[in-house]
């Protein structure tokens, strides 16, 4: 029997050495200046994000803020030089807007145009989107990519043949043929979104109604429709935006019968002078329905994210 004592000499001199070797130590003043740094590059890397986004809202919001001055001020604070930031607010410019027929007729025209081309869109769009995104069929996506290429074709090269058509048909200077021909503004929108939300969906969904007896309608309406909510709600909300600030379609195919908004404020310009008072105060009320079914919108959206929660 034979021991080591060479190797077993080393590893005890190997086993001193190191734990006779002193700890590294770290200094507190450089811990705490390094972190002192870091918490400086983070407040001057959130400085310049804010800076950015301040300045860009700044840019965003000044037109609309400029407009809404002013349809407070009277005509000659208007074209005042320079231009008055201080001054005495009137409200006779929306006054003279909720009372003469320059406004309310148009706007009352865009909300029956609009509302309607939304409800053409949720009858058509909604079946097409669900058959695009469940079955097989020949042609499928050459018909989908045909109902997305309405929204890339430009307004003023299918203006023309459509005012025509419109004419032929007596379309022209009537709700229906506005609320159609807002279709190429609204329904490729809404199908494309809607296939997209469908097609994530898991088909065992519908096939676990079927197991329970339900038909297809019944999947669709107690449990798909829940689901696809807040992409339909995003989808409206575009397509309403789209549609009330449409302007080459109603200006070839309204008439003095149906003119919308965006034709109707040209009425405020005239041979011999501009209304900028009431033209802005028109401006003003214009976006107040677009601001609030954006509202309405976001609300179904986030109820249909929450929809499907669960307590405890």
């Amino acid at each position: 029997m034979t021991v080591d004592l060479g190797g077993q000499v080393a590893a005890g001199g190997a086993a001193d050495t190191q734990r006779s070797a002193p700890a590294r130590t770290v200094d507190p003043r450089q811990h705490l200046a390094a972190q002192a740094r870091r918490r400086r590059k983070k407040i001057a890397k959130h400085t310049v994000v804010i800076a950015l986004l301040s300045i860009w809202t700044v840019f965003a919001l000044a037109p609309i803020v400029w407009i809404f001055l002013m349809s407070l001020k009277l005509p000659q604070d208007i074209v005042a030089y320079p231009p008055k930031f201080v001054f005495t607010p009137t409200l006779a410019n929306y006054a003279d807007v909720f009372t003469g027929p320059e406004f309310m007729t148009p706007f009352l025209n865009s909300l029956i145009v609009t509302v309607g081309s939304l409800l053409l869109t949720l009858v058509i769009g909604l079946p097409t989107a669900y058959a695009l995104a469940r079955f097989s069929f020949r042609g499928k996506e050459n018909i989908a990519f045909g109902i997305l290429s309405l929204r890339f074709a430009p307004e003023l090269l299918i203006i023309l043949p459509l005012y025509l058509v419109f004419q032929n048909v007596g379309l022209t200077d009537n709700y229906l043929g506005l609320i159609l021909a807002y279709q190429l503004v609204t329904l490729p929108m809404l199908v494309w979104m809607l296939r997209s939300f469908i097609e994530d969906l898991p088909t065992e969904l519908e096939e676990a109604v079927a197991v329970d007896g339900g038909t297809r309608w019944t999947a669709f309406r107690h449990v798909l429709f829940r689901l696809i909510a807040p992409g339909l709600g995003a989808a409206l909300m575009l397509s309403f935006i789209w549609a009330w600030n449409s302007y080459t379609l109603p200006l070839v195919l309204s008439g003095r019968n149906t003119q919308v908004i965006t034709t109707g404020i040209q009425q405020y310009i005239s041979f011999q002078s501009i209304d900028w008072g009431p033209m802005a105060a028109a401006t003003v009320v214009s976006m107040v329905p677009g601001i609030l079914f954006a509202l309405f919108a976001l609300r179904w959206i986030v109820g249909g994210l929450t929809a499907g929660t669960v307590k405890g």
